[in-house]
């Protein structure tokens, strides 16, 4: 019996069949992995009601300077500006491997004339004209080309929860350079006071060793005192101008550029920090994110390596026409067109695929291990910065009651000694007291100002899945 040609029907139902099977799948769904959660912060204050930060969370410090500087980051910082390029990269090569689950088609043009040569007289001349369309599509039989999209697809999430990452990153630092230029400043503001109180006694102690009444001792005491206070003001003055430097870079500009307004650490606002739940830190921290969507791409991998062990088939296509009389190029009898399959299959390589599919799975069995690290790791960050927060907060209430102590002293010693009740030794004790008290003040109210910076950083800086900050 002679065969028969197959009917367009017959052929329809056959490539619905196979596309169907395109949609076949040879490696695991991505689940997501368990995380260690306590279900609550052991640090946390007692009886406060669970919340997170708001997006704008330097407001609360009640600094305008504060606000201007993040508002030149978000639009100068060329930390900011080098990860948004980054996102803009890896949404192209996100498009680029997607580009595998559609056909291709390009269009060709042959012309070509040719003469054969017959002696004495020539020949004819001949040539022609050939325009064709050609089409090719890979049928993703084993979900290859979907994985591998998959992959670009989880890559150019996690350059946005970079980008969410390195701003929350910038902007933290913002803040923590300015409270830190703002430490330096009171600093240097404590020694200049105090040196001024040092000369003011020095001065009177001079007076009065010329009239007799205090000897060459008690001056030379004094003079050593303002010589020491004298020394720590030049050191101070570089941590200055080093942090008012480090801030001008953050902020996009040079550093000479950047001049600073007069102000203190004492006119910023210490704010309450809410800290929500445990469990809800996985949508809370970008870091976090971006370690899942490694983690995601590193799944889809495992497909792609999976499904190279299969056969690639590929369906091709081309029409057109072909004539050696441009008036006859388009006429039914000049068509032409070709269908083919192609289907490959490796049979040997050397070991390169199954390679790749072990170094697909080593791969996703490292990111699971720093996705539990970066979860654990933020735990950790949480409850540090609780606990900074709560005893710089005591510390600074201590220290605040020292320093008040000691300018009583101090007081106390220099009307005793105008009435001639005690002697200079114990002025310089109290004075010295009174400094030191000072300055480790300044101190403090920066240690307690940066770990509330670095708490809004360990809980996201209000930033949750599915908002961008920008």
């Amino acid at each position: 019996m002679p065969p028969t040609k197959s009917s367009p029907h017959r052929s329809g139902v056959l490539l619905a069949v196979l596309l169907s099977l395109a949609g076949c799948s040879v490696g695991p769904a991505y689940r997501r992995p368990q995380a260690p959660l306590p279900a609550g912060w052991s640090a946390a204050a007692a009886g406060q009601s669970a919340g997170w930060p708001s997006a704008d969370w330097w407001r609360a410090f009640g600094s305008t300077t504060l606000d201007d500087y993040i508002a030149q980051a978000l639009t100068a910082s060329d930390d900011i500006a080098a990860a948004v390029a980054r996102v803009r990269e890896a949404d192209a090569q996100a498009r680029i491997a997607g580009a595998a689950l559609l056909p291709s088609l390009n269009a060709s043009l042959l012309g070509e004339k040719e003469k054969e040569f017959i002696p004495p007289i020539g020949g004819p001349v001949i040539g022609g004209l050939e325009p064709t369309i050609n089409a090719s599509y890979e049928l993703d039989f084993w979900g290859k080309n979907r994985a591998t999209r998959e992959a670009a697809v989880q890559a150019a999430q996690a350059s946005v929860y970079d980008r969410e990452t390195v701003v929350l990153t910038t902007l933290s630092s913002v803040a923590t350079d300015y409270f830190q230029a703002l430490e330096a400043r009171d600093r240097v503001r404590v020694a200049e006071n105090n040196l001024a109180a040092a000369q003011h006694i020095l001065d009177g102690l001079t007076l009065e060793q010329q009239v007799g009444t205090t000897t060459a001792l008690d001056v030379a005491q004094q003079a050593a005192e303002v010589a020491v206070v004298n020394a720590t003001i030049p050191p101070l003055q570089e941590q200055l101008r080093q942090s008012m430097n480090g801030l001008a870079v953050l902020l996009g500009r040079t550093p000479e550029s950047l001049q600073f307004r007069d102000a203190s650490l004492a006119q910023i606002i210490a704010p309450s920090v809410l800290q929500g739940l445990p469990s809800q830190l996985l949508v809370r921290r970008p870091d976090i994110a971006e370690a899942e969507a490694d983690l995601h791409e590193a799944n889809a991998n495992i497909r792609v390596a999976r499904a190279a062990f299969f056969p690639d088939i590929e369906l091709t296509a081309s029409g057109g026409y072909a004539s050696s009389y441009l008036n006859r190029l388009i006429t039914p009898e000049s068509t032409i067109y070709t269908l083919s399959g192609t289907l490959t299959q490796d049979i040997f390589e050397g070991g390169a695929l199954r390679g790749q599919y072990q170094y697909s799975q080593a791969r996703y069995a490292e990111l699971l291990a720093d996705y539990h690290k970066t979860v654990l790791s933020a735990l950790e960050d949480v409850e540090n910065d609780l606990v900074a927060v709560q005893q710089t907060s005591d510390q600074m209430r201590r220290q605040q009651d020292a320093t008040d102590k000691a300018q009583s002293a101090y007081n106390f010693a220099q009307m005793q000694m105008t009435a001639g009740v005690t002697n200079i030794l114990t002025v310089l004790n109290t004075e010295t007291t009174l400094f030191t008290a000072q300055d480790e003040l300044v101190q403090v109210q920066y240690q307690h100002l940066a770990a509330l910076v670095e708490l809004y950083q360990a809980l996201g800086g209000g930033w949750q899945a599915g908002q961008a900050t920008l």
